[in-house]
């Protein structure tokens, strides 16, 4: 169990070294300006409970995380926790850059209390999950970020907590280990650990947490289900930024509308829609919307494939992926994944919309390639109705 109560922290902010050392020694120095890093946050969750923190670089997220884990201590109100706490906060930021990787578990183990007999014991599963081989011998500092947040989160997840704190753990390190850790992650709540997850990755707040809050210049701007925070949170930044971002190789060609990943082991290979005419955007000549999407994947290796559709303001409209579906690709002759996700009748209003493509591992955990707003398309309603979409109706 987790209680936070009217949390705020404030920071002196001095205009220069000397005039912190005047207000030291004097009381009758210029006051510095306070800046409240947090103001007010109040939450409580339960065992099994997963929160989502999202919110803009410098809202706060981290402070909040640092003040629950116990790492900075609060200007007012209060935390109070049940159970065995793990923070995983800035990973690896605690490994001596000369000991080797083993030297560090062991002393960073002794830390968080588990025991050198315990530790001995638990160090074999603790390599095999951060899978960085024979560089466990070898100095820190030579590691690359991504092989100390291998190690640094395999440690740390080592002994399962009562309460589990995730600041950005997932930003670092490549897909196959990003699928791991959510893994991790998922079993723990599953057996009731209570879990805080801090991301920019808005899809993996949706797919991880149940609830969320959106702190905004230390304050809380929302607070709820995930989905309408989420929401919130991305409907205000659009409004802010207004910026809307287009492939500048983006063509309408021959009724169908097409990019070009970038080259690596798993990626998209191609997206279609089809029945676009020409312009630009081209208007899309059907009633029915036809996405294909090919993707190749190493041998053995199933994908998910997904769609975004949007309004070219990026409001979003409809959002589907296989893996929820419970629908596999189709393998063609030439190795590529293939699926086509039909719409039939679409009952869009008269407008500007666009596609965005993704890839997924079979689970749709681990987001292997995307490409953002790779196709546009106009549609024409025949009548002169406005909105976003034609729902079902009838009057009465």
């Amino acid at each position: 169990m987790l209680h936070v109560e009217s949390l705020s922290k404030s920071y002196r902010i001095f205009e220069s070294p000397r005039a912190r050392l005047k207000y030291l020694l004097s009381p009758r120095a210029l006051a510095p300006r306070l800046h409240r890093a947090l103001d007010d946050v109040s939450f409580s969750l339960e065992p099994g409970q997963c929160l989502g923190v999202v919110g803009d670089n410098g809202a706060g997220k981290s402070t909040l995380l640092k003040l629950i884990a116990g790492a900075i201590s609060p200007s007012s109100g209060r935390v109070v926790r049940e159970g065995r706490l793990t923070a995983i906060l800035e990973l690896g930021a605690g490994f001596h850059p000369e000991f080797s990787g083993r030297e560090n578990i062991r002393f960073a183990g002794a830390l968080i209390g588990i025991p050198a007999d315990e530790m001995r014991l638990r160090e074999p599963e603790i390599l095999d999950f951060a899978e960085i081989g024979d560089a466990i011998d070898r100095p820190v500092k030579t590691y690359s970020s991504g092989m100390a947040v291998r190690l640094a989160f395999a440690l740390v997840t080592s002994v399962e907590p009562d309460i589990l704190i995730i600041d950005e753990a997932l930003a670092v390190g490549d897909q196959h280990f990003q699928r791991k850790c959510i893994e991790r992650i998922e079993s723990f709540r599953r057996r009731g650990c209570t879990i805080l997850f801090c991301s920019h990755s808005m899809y993996h707040v949706r797919r991880l947490c149940d609830r969320a809050v959106w702190l905004r210049e230390g304050r809380v701007a929302a607070t709820g289900a995930t989905e309408a925070v989420v929401s919130e949170y991305e409907a205000w930044v659009r409004i802010r930024d207004r910026v809307q971002t287009v492939p500048d190789d983006s063509d309408a060609k021959g009724g169908e509308r097409g990019v070009q990943a970038e080259v690596g082991e798993r990626r998209l290979d191609g997206v279609t829609v089809a029945g676009i005419g020409d312009g630009d955007p081209g208007v899309l000549e059907s009633r029915d919307l036809a996405v294909t999407l090919h993707a190749r994947m190493p041998d053995g290796e199933t994908p998910a494939l997904a769609i975004l559709l949007e309004r070219s303001d990026g409001v979003g409209i409809t959002a589907v992926g296989t893996h929820a579906d419970d629908f596999l690709p189709v393998r063609q002759s030439d190795g590529r994944w293939s699926a086509t996700v039909r719409f039939p009748d679409i009952p869009l209003y008269s407008g500007e919309y666009q596609v965005s493509a993704y890839l997924f591992d079979a689970a749709g955990v681990a987001v292997y390639d995307e490409w953002k707003h790779c196709a546009r398309f106009r549609f024409v309603y025949p009548t002169l109705e406005t909105g976003i979409a034609r729902l079902p109706h009838e009057w009465s």
